[in-house]
């Protein structure tokens, strides 16, 4: 399917590995100038079919660094079409144990700079006469517990909150959604899940029975900015693989077997 993104110039922050590698290999297919930025250029740059993504070495917590990016979009490409704000994530740490620097930093990473960039590229997109949409990478740990990543978990509620604001602020120019997502296999699941034994349990408990792929995130996100969206605005869509069975439902079965 035609997704009306070719020729389009797009933003994904973090896009060098894990989802963000698989958000920009996705709109690279659907023909789209893609730009990634992360602090560290990577060791082989995003491909597909030819098609390379351009990289800009970009702290997106630095309001500074951050301007002066866009501001290269724009002379290199002339127009800014879409924003994937897709940086971010948090180490493990008890919410006891944790720094109020630490906490200060997950929140500033997963909140505060999603929110810089997405006012910087607006700034652009309302002065084109197509304006322009952003894609916001949130999390189910923003609408579930989520233990060991606790301010994580609260700057991705936030994340939400602020797409749904801020699509009633910059319209009808600029549209903003939410990718909620669940769990996805990337190269550092293992650190999670353990071996590939464990990335398969973990993957069962689904109930699509496994774990989704960077690319599977990257497919939602290109619809939402493409014009096949053209009139949703403000929303979440979750992409979780039908989420996670009830505890009681495994306790009951339990029950029932003995």
């Amino acid at each position: 399917m035609d997704l009306g993104l070719d020729g389009a110039v797009v933003l994904v922050t973090g896009g060098v590995r894990g989802v963000g590698a698989g958000i920009t290999r996705v709109f690279l297919r659907a023909g789209a100038t893609v730009v990634t930025c992360a602090r560290n250029e990577p060791e082989n740059p995003n491909e597909v079919d030819g098609r390379t993504a351009e990289f800009l070495a970009c702290d997106v917590r630095d309001a500074d660094q951050v301007h002066a990016m866009v501001a290269t979009i724009v002379e290199r490409h002339g127009h800014l079409d879409a924003l994937v704000n897709n940086a971010g994530g948090s180490p493990y740490a008890l919410a006891a144990d944790a720094s109020p620097k630490f906490h200060a930093k997950i929140v500033e990473l997963n909140l505060l700079a999603p929110l810089l960039v997405a006012q910087a590229a607006n700034a652009v997109m309302q002065t084109q006469d197509g304006g322009g949409s952003i894609v916001n990478i949130s999390s189910v740990s923003g609408s579930r517990p989520s233990p060991g990543t606790a301010a994580y978990g609260a700057a991705k509620a936030g994340i939400d909150s602020l797409g749904a604001s801020l699509a009633v602020e910059w319209a009808p120019k600029v549209r903003v959604n939410s990718v909620v997502v669940g769990m996805v296999n990337t190269e550092q699941s293992h650190l999670f899940y353990g071996d590939d034994a464990g990335i398969a349990a973990v993957g069962a408990t689904v109930p699509l029975g496994r774990l989704a792929n960077p690319d599977d995130i990257g497919n939602c996100a290109a619809f939402l900015a493409s014009p096949l969206s053209g009139y949703v605005s403000g929303s979440t869509l979750t992409v979780h693989g039908g989420g996670e069975r009830p505890a009681y439902m495994a306790a009951a079965q339990t029950k029932e077997t003995k």
